[in-house]
């Protein structure tokens, strides 16, 4: 279970180095959200201090690659530009990246055309660098692009990557249909009960992983966002029975 890696969102009360002190005595991988005090552009060094492989998660909270404002879009292309040469520098495999939003029907056709520019975009910036972007699907918020696979056509077209969050999916009741595309790079591993975007451990809710895990392409790297580091450790020990259990 060693290759199932945990992300730093449920210990951004700690600093980076403490966080992944953690998260080394569990597991090889770790994901770290660059936001707050993860942030990589401030503690890039602290990776350094560890022998952990790393995917790294874009800011969130500041970040909309579909904005309509044109300079705020350049803005978040090059804040995930320069993020995605930090992600080199220390070796990450994945850069997740979220598909961005709106604020209103009014505004949907422009942020569509400001996302497409995005997209092509960070596909130039990929073809520079090593680390592979993953777009993330989105939960069932009305506001968040990339709710269904039909989006993974625009990823595919561009030769970007795809990141599954299995939580997200569930919530939307397509998991089975994104699942059955097989396209995801990354994995996002947490549980709901199928009506809000709860981020329970593996086993909490009602998503079936056996089939998850069963499913998932075998180069596909796998993170668990929990809430509390205890709830990736209970994911890893419900993970385990269910890989074990034939299918």
């Amino acid at each position: 279970m060693h290759d199932i890696g945990c992300s730093t969102c449920c210990l951004m009360d700690r600093t980076l180095e403490e966080a992944l002190g953690l998260i080394s005595s569990r597991t090889n991988l770790a994901e770290i959200l660059s936001d707050g005090p993860h942030c990589l552009f401030r503690f890039e060094e602290v990776c350094r201090s560890f022998n952990l492989h790393y995917t790294v998660h874009a800011p969130v909270a500041d970040i909309n690659i579909a904005s309509e404002n044109e300079y705020l879009r350049r803005a978040a292309v090059r804040v995930l530009g320069d993020l995605a040469a930090v992600c080199d520098r220390i070796g990450a495999e994945r850069l997740v990246v979220h598909p961005g939003h709106i604020w209103g029907e009014e505004m949907l056709s422009a942020a569509e055309r400001a996302l497409d520019r995005s997209l092509d975009d960070l596909a130039t910036v990929q073809q520079e660098v090593n680390v592979r972007f993953a777009v993330e699907n989105m939960g069932a918020w009305q506001i968040c692009f990339f709710r269904s696979p039909g989006f993974l056509d625009r990823l595919a077209d561009r030769n970007l990557g795809f990141a599954l969050d299995v939580g997200h999916a569930h919530t939307n009741g397509n998991l089975e249909a994104f699942l059955e595309r097989g396209e995801a790079i990354h994995v996002h591993l947490h549980d709901n009960c199928k009506i809000q975007d709860e981020h329970l451990a593996c086993g909490d809710g009602n998503i079936d992983f056996r089939r998850v895990m069963a499913a998932l392409p075998p180069g596909a790297t796998k993170v668990v966002e929990p809430n509390s580091f205890q709830d990736y450790e209970r994911s890893l020990g419900h993970l385990g029975k269910v890989i074990s259990w034939p299918c």
